[in-house]
């Protein structure tokens, strides 16, 4: 009976011995170096062990039969072996991939600036626009404290590295705009006309932009809408300038927002002395409604229509000439709706796209004589992207374009119109070689029926990660944009102006900063010109061409001082082009060389306060003096804007704003307007382009009602 026991005894433990597998080997990296801390085990079970400094590793395991040898480092792909455990031992010699990280990864920065919830570089997000100093809510005002853009005070819209404003496209929710400004007389700044209360983020570029985005030869300003609101909730306004009302109702997967809002400058323009001489002070209404609806398990539709009405009258002094001037009546109405998807679907697939109209018509009266402009604009979009791996993702799109433009004398019952079709088809790829180096190449290429022109983008960014140092970004691109619809109605055959873009750029984000510096090269070929004036061009033709180049700064900073968020922006810009009316190559008016801004925001918690400054500031624009010879030889004074701004919470659900543009009252001179003809001197006699009330005041008191009574309307921006 013992020698049996004995017996057993020594076959449970040579069975033991002889079940055991020895495991072991080498983990590396692609460069052949050991990775220290892998973890490799059998899976499914405890057995297994961390590699060493070397990338050695060694354990053993008591299972048997088929299994799954599993290696893992952080950063890099997963690996599985099949194998057979069978007591042999066995040695694995494993080379791990780098995984990419969206994280971590390296992103295309070389001309776009981005602010989004899902960005880690944001620059700035609707919450910043709406508390600028300066802006008075206005999204392109707000921009225009970003590198790369220039303030031209008399117009109001966004002017990028030389470019004229007509060279800036911009989208919501990826499908373009047309008229995005409000109409308004020369020399009298006009707003966006969307409120950054609608917008989650933003992406702004100043050149080198994705294939997605065409029809623009300096900058795509691309808006995104809210998803999902955050509660039920009402918003009332009552402003120094007019009030509005907001309701919001969000269910389980959908939501209604409605807006309806009522300005009137008289009253104001009443207490503060203007410049202009108003018949009729601006008086403006609008309404939108935007709808959500998640659509199955991975998919969004969103709706949203904007409509609005203005009128205003103004007289114009004419240099030379007594009496009041030119009398300027604009009664404008103006629509925009938009319906866009997005769908994410099984094996990495995802679509997105929409459609989206505009009509403005602006019934014009200049000398009492009625001119009305019909202006249409029809985007159509669907975008396929597909990642075929965590390193490879490529996008392809076709849009349809519809352009229509009428314009007519009303009395003289005479018209013309130009209707045109452009089919657009575009690629795009991005291969992340590592989580450091990303190369992004597409194509754009587009065909328009009145033009009965073809045109072919190419265009390229690579962008390389310096670990925590930074990243460094190049691209290049050739863009494509037909002339302003007001010329090709007057001449029908005119082609595409073209621009390429070279751009070099720097960029960090680390512990609340970030610093981001490029330089870049722009060259214009095909550019419109024309003889008489811009309001009566003839013999068009496109003998004009240019070139922009130069660099610019934006530094952000919220932790140096507590409390305190600020950002410093400079950007240096040499502009020349022959274009419009200019004979010869000339730095264009609307591109001062040095432009500069510095905001600052400051929270006082124990005073429930935020207190806001920013300073504008630009080396002066230059004009054309006829007293003179040359073109546009002739400079103004330096241009400087000192804004302040107090907002206060009384309650949680209450915001007092105070906002004044201008503090110190500088009476900034953005050009001159000359007479036609000489005085009895010989000299031209002029009239000086300026603003039209040295100071702009603004109050406003905003009310959120709501079940939260912490609610207030910063809570969904």
């Amino acid at each position: 009976m013992k020698a049996l026991f004995i017996s057993l005894s020594l076959l449970f433990t040579c069975s033991s011995i002889f079940g055991q597998t020895v495991i072991t080997g080498k983990i590396s990296d692609q460069k052949g170096v050991g990775i220290s801390g892998a973890n490799v085990f059998i899976k499914g079970t405890y057995d297994g062990v961390s590699s060493d400094e070397n990338g050695n590793f060694r354990f053993e395991t008591t299972e048997t039969g088929n299994q799954t040898v599993t290696f893992q480092a952080l950063g890099f792909k997963v690996q599985e072996k099949e194998t057979i455990c069978s007591g042999q031992p066995m040695t694995f010699q494993i080379t791990l991939s780098e995984s990419i990280q969206v994280l971590t990864a390296v992103t295309i920065t070389a001309g776009a600036m981005e602010a989004s919830d899902v960005k880690k570089a944001v620059v700035l997000k609707p919450v910043d626009i709406v508390t600028t100093s300066g802006a008075m809510g206005d999204i392109t005002a707000a921009l225009l404290t970003l590198p790369g853009t220039s303030t031209v005070g008399n117009d109001g819209r966004l002017f990028v590295r030389g470019g004229d404003a007509s060279e800036t496209s911009i989208f919501i929710d990826g499908l373009q705009v047309g008229n995005a400004y409000g109409s308004t007389a020369t020399n009298v700044p006009t707003r966006n006309r969307f409120s950054p209360n609608l917008f989650k983020g933003s992406f702004f570029s100043t050149g080198g932009y994705s294939a997605e985005y065409g029809q623009a030869l300096s900058s795509a300003l691309a808006l995104n809408t809210l998803d999902m609101p955050l509660r039920n909730q009402g918003d009332l306004s009552i402003m120094s300038l007019g009030g509005g009302y907001t309701q919001t109702l969000v269910g389980k997967r959908n939501a209604l927002t409605a807006s309806g809002n009522y300005y009137n400058l008289a009253p104001y323009q009443s207490l503060i002395s203007q410049k202009f001489d108003w018949e009729k002070s601006p008086v403006s209404w609008d309404t939108e409604v935007s709808l959500k609806q998640k659509w199955g398990k991975a998919g969004f539709i969103k709706a949203y229509a904007h409509t609005e009405g203005s009128l205003m009258a103004i007289w114009q002094a004419v240099p030379g000439e007594a009496g009041r001037g030119n009398r300027v009546q604009i009664n404008n109405r103006y629509s925009y709706g938009n319906l866009s998807f997005r769908q994410v679907e099984k094996n990495d697939w995802s679509f997105y796209g929409g459609l989206a109209y505009s009509h403005n018509r602006d019934a014009v009266n200049l000398n009492y004589e009625p001119i009305r402009q019909i202006n249409q604009v029809g985007h159509a979009k669907l975008v396929a992207v597909k990642d075929f791996s965590s390193q490879l993702s490529l996008k392809n799109g076709v849009e349809w374009y519809l352009k229509a433009y009428s314009e007519e004398l009303v009395d003289d019952k005479l018209r013309r119109n130009i209707f045109d079709n452009q089919l657009i088809y575009f690629v795009e790829a991005d291969y992340y070689f590592s989580n450091k180096l990303i190369f992004r190449g597409g194509l754009r290429n587009g065909y328009s029926t009145i033009a009965k022109q073809y045109w072919l983008d190419p265009r390229a960014s690579l962008a390389y990660k310096i670990n925590d140092q930074g990243q460094f970004s190049i691209a290049a691109g050739r863009f494509h944009q037909l002339p302003d619809e007001k010329l090709r109605v007057l001449q029908n055959n005119l082609k595409n102006a073209e621009a390429s873009h070279y751009i070099f750029n720097y960029f960090i984000v680390s512990n609340n900063r970030t610093l981001r510096a490029e330089a870049f090269y722009k060259t214009y070929e095909n550019l419109a010109t024309y003889s008489g004036t811009d309001r009566a061009p003839v013999n068009i033709s496109q003998e004009g061409s240019g070139y922009a180049r130069g660099a610019d700064v934006f530094y952000r900073d919220k932790k140096t001082f507590r409390n305190t968020d600020f950002w410093v922006t400079y950007s240096f810009i040499n502009s020349k082009r022959k274009y419009s009316t200019y004979k010869t190559k000339v730095q264009p008016s609307f591109a001062p060389e040095h432009n500069g801004s510095v905001v600052v925001k400051h929270f006082i918690s124990s005073l429930k306060s935020q207190l806001g400054t920013s300073w504008s500031w630009n080396s002066g624009y230059t004009f054309n003096d006829p007293n003179l010879s040359g073109e546009m030889q002739s400079k103004t004074k330096a241009y400087s804007d000192l804004s302040f701004s107090w907002s206060y919470l009384p309650r949680p659900n209450m915001i007092l704003h105070i906002a004044c543009s201008n503090i110190l009252g500088r009476n900034n001179v953005f050009g001159y307007t000359y007479a036609s003809q000489p005085d009895e001197t010989g000299a031209f006699s002029r009239i000086p382009e300026g603003q039209g009330a040295t100071r702009m005041l603004f109050a406003g008191l905003f009310i959120t009602l709501s079940k939260d009574k912490n609610a207030n309307q910063l809570n969904n921006l």
